[in-house]
């Protein structure tokens, strides 16, 4: 009547009607996805699906993930910022002394790359060792010097003109670049 082929009708008919063979895995995917509260792209749920002994190609867990409809939407990303010298290097003070005793005495910065839902952004914090408390922050979608510069003057505007924290960060340009060397001078800057 439908002008089909006998064993299509029957291929068809045993798709529609039989059990899903990935149900149990699909259940697992959705339960790790989950647990990991969203942060899990299809590799790693794949690894972590080998781990409770499912055997499965990446491929197709990248299906089944796909068909429940579960994305990994952040992927958070150490920024890489140009390593080369184009400035003045700081010597290196803190020697890994990551601890204070009190309130603005040691200070550290880096700049962070993360991609949110296809677009990235860049965020350059202020923590005070004294407490943990990020103290200053901006952020960017581009790394330019100016963002990094906005937050080093949030930072310093903080102080009370008395105190002269010891600033570290990585080597990266933003560090190196003549406007933050001039800014810093309320502050010790080490790399």
């Amino acid at each position: 009547m439908l002008g089909m082929a006998r064993s299509v009708y029957y291929y068809w008919r045993t798709r529609l009607t039989g059990e899903d063979k990935y149900a149990e895995v699909k259940a697992a995917i959705h339960t790790l996805f989950h647990e990991h509260e969203g942060r899990c792209g299809y590799r790693r749920i794949h690894a972590l699906l080998e781990r409770q002994g499912f055997r499965h190609d990446p491929k197709t867990v990248r299906r089944l993930m796909d068909e429940l409809g579960l994305k990994c939407l952040v992927r958070m990303k150490r920024y890489r910022s140009y390593k080369g010298r184009i400035g003045e290097i700081a010597p290196n003070l803190l020697q890994r002394d990551f601890k204070a005793s009190g309130l603005n005495q040691k200070w550290v910065t880096d700049v962070t790359e993360f991609h949110l839902f296809g677009e990235k952004l860049y965020l350059s914090p202020m923590m005070d060792l004294g407490n943990r408390e990020i103290i200053a922050y901006t952020m960017s979608d581009r790394p330019t010097y100016r963002f990094v510069g906005e937050m080093l003057d949030q930072a310093i505007g903080k102080l009370d003109g008395k105190e002269r924290p010891i600033l570290h960060s990585d080597q990266g340009w933003h560090y190196q670049y003549r406007a933050f060397i001039r800014a810093r001078h309320h502050a010790k800057y080490v790399p």
